[in-house]
C-alpha cells in the first residue's frame, strides 16, 4: 500500500512562479498540489476548505504580507508546515521568518532538488535551513552588520514593528496582541533604538522598502 502523498498549497501572485513550482513539484509522485492561490486572503480561505501538509508561501503578496498570513496560519492551522519562498536572500528575512513560526525559508533561486528537499523536510515535521541561514543562526548575529536591521528584533518586537509600520495605533495593537498600551509603548521604544530610527514614519518607509508590509 503506497503512502499518502504530501498535500501542498502554493501561494504566489506571479503566474510564472506558480507555473515553475507546478512543474517542479507536480512531477513528483509523493507530492500533490491541491490548490494555487494569488493572495493572502485567498490562501487563508483555501486552507479552511483544503487542509494541507505544507503551505508554500511567498513573502510578498498584493493584499497582505506573507508574514501576516504566516501568523494567521500558525494561529488556526497548527498542523500545516509553512515553507516561505522569496526572491530575497535568506540573510534578509530568514531569521524573522523562523521566529514567526515558519518551518523553513528558501530563496526562489535555489535549484529544484533543493526545493524538493526543503518541502519533504518540513513535511516530516523538521525545520529546513539553507546554508546561509544556518551560518547566521550559528553565528548568533553577533556583529552589527551581520543582518538587516529587523533581524535584531525578537518575535514579539517584530510583530509590534509590523503593526506600527502599517499605521496601527498603540491601543489597537495592544488589543490585537492582548497587551497593555504601556507595554506597546515600551516595545516601540526598544524597536526604534534597535533599528536606529527616530519615528514611526521611518519604520513604515523601511518596512515598505523591504516588502515587510503591503503598500
Amino acid at each position: 500500500m503506497s503512502a499518502r502523498p504530501i498535500n501542498l498549497i502554493v501561494v504566489d501572485d506571479h503566474q510564472l512562479v506558480r507555473a515553475g513550482l507546478r512543474q517542479t513539484l507536480g512531477g513528483e509522485r509523493d507530492l500533490c498540489i491541491r490548490l494555487e492561490c494569488q493572495s493572502g486572503r485567498e490562501a487563508l480561505d483555501g486552507l479552511r476548505h483544503h487542509p494541507c501538509d505544507v503551505l508554500l508561501l511567498d513573502i510578498s503578496l498584493p493584499d497582505m504580507s506573507g508574514l501576516e498570513v504566516l501568523a494567521k496560519v500558525r494561529q488556526h492551522h497548527e498542523r500545516t508546515a509553512v515553507l516561505v519562498i522569496s526572491g530575497f536572500p535568506e540573510t534578509q528575512f530568514g531569521i524573522n521568518v523562523l521566529r514567526a513560526g515558519a518551518s523553513g525559508y528558501v530563496c526562489k533561486t535555489v535549484d529544484s532538488s533543493e526545493l524538493l528537499r526543503a518541502v519533504r523536510t518540513v513535511a516530516r515535521g523538521h525545520r529546513y535551513l539553507g546554508p546561509d541561514l544556518a551560518d547566521l543562526l550559528v553565528s548568533g548575529l553577533d556583529g552589527p552588520g551581520d543582518g538587516p536591521r529587523h533581524s535584531a528584533l525578537s518575535e514579539r518586537e517584530f510583530q509590534v514593528f509590523c503593526r506600527l509600520a502599517k499605521g496601527d495605533a498603540p491601543g489597537e495593537i495592544a488589543r490585537q496582541l492582548g497587551l497593555s498600551a504601556k507595554t506597546i509603548s515600551t516595545y516601540r521604544s526598544r524597536i526604534l533604538e534597535k533599528m536606529r530610527f527616530r519615528s514611526n514614519a521611518d519604520l513604515t518607509t523601511y518596512a515598505l522598502q523591504n516588502e515587510l508590509i503591503s503598500n
